[in-house]
């Protein structure tokens, strides 16, 4: 009998786990999602995820497929993955696709956004940079609209990567003031290892006027990683939404 493709979305806080993608000495969300199917389902279930976030990062939407021969009922399978998980790691929606349909190379634009606390919070501690001078958010402004002009952002890469471009389509990318935080959001077709929070680091020294925008033009067309800023921390980056054309569904 012929398997059948599922999408499963699912939503986390990933502070106790190093990043989506397997690794053999480290706890990832992917291999407890693993188990937890595996588990469930009475059979080993392998899961192919939209991306990898990095430690630290969070997903308020991730998806990832995986495939099965028929799943009885998928909101009685939602409860119980639910109930099986810890609390860190939510399960959204499992959608039957097409057989092709893929998880990470199907998906036509990803966002993410950046949270930075200007004030302490206790209740944002984990989920948010926290700085102690606001800096100047219409040069971060002016700036991230010049990522919209550029292709290769090798320069915002982790050195150590085995992609085979660096080029991506940026789509938006701006800072918004909501009460006592900055939040940066920013979509393209895809993203290098590292990216956001390297440009969240730039900007900032962007915004604390420490780099001008027409050094923030020389800092992408150098391609160098170390002409860059420092990146910003994990706990602050959330993976929002990953959007996939209609023809995936059945």
């Amino acid at each position: 009998m012929n398997s059948l493709r599922y999408f499963i979305e699912l939503a986390y806080n990933g502070k106790n786990y190093h990043g989506w993608q397997n690794q053999p000495d480290a706890i990832t969300v992917q291999e407890v999602l693993e188990h937890a199917l595996s588990t469930l389902l009475r059979e080993k279930i392998q899961v192919m995820g939209a991306g990898r976030t990095d430690a630290g990062v969070h997903a308020k939407q991730l998806f990832a497929h995986f495939d099965r021969v028929t799943i009885d009922s998928i909101s009685d399978l939602i409860f119980k993955l639910n109930s099986f998980l810890p609390k860190d790691i939510s399960i959204q929606n499992i959608i039957s696709v097409k057989d092709d349909a893929h998880a990470r190379f199907d998906a036509l634009e990803r966002e993410y956004e950046y949270l930075i606390s200007l004030q302490k919070n206790p209740f944002s501690d984990d989920f948010s940079h926290l700085i102690h001078h606001q800096p100047n958010i219409d040069l971060m402004n002016e700036a991230a609209n010049v990522l919209l002009s550029y292709k290769d952002f090798q320069c915002f890469s982790r050195s150590n990567t085995d992609v085979k471009t660096y080029n991506c389509d940026v789509k938006e990318a701006y800072w918004k003031v909501e009460n006592s935080q900055l939040i940066f959001t920013i979509k393209a077709d895809r993203f290098l290892r590292n990216m956001v929070r390297a440009i969240v680091g730039t900007l900032l020294d962007v915004g604390f006027e420490k780099t001008s925008i027409s050094q923030f033009h020389e800092i992408l067309k150098s391609k160098d990683r170390s002409k860059a800023g420092s990146s910003a921390p994990a706990k602050g980056l959330y993976l929002t939404k990953v959007v996939y054309p209609e023809r995936i569904k059945n």
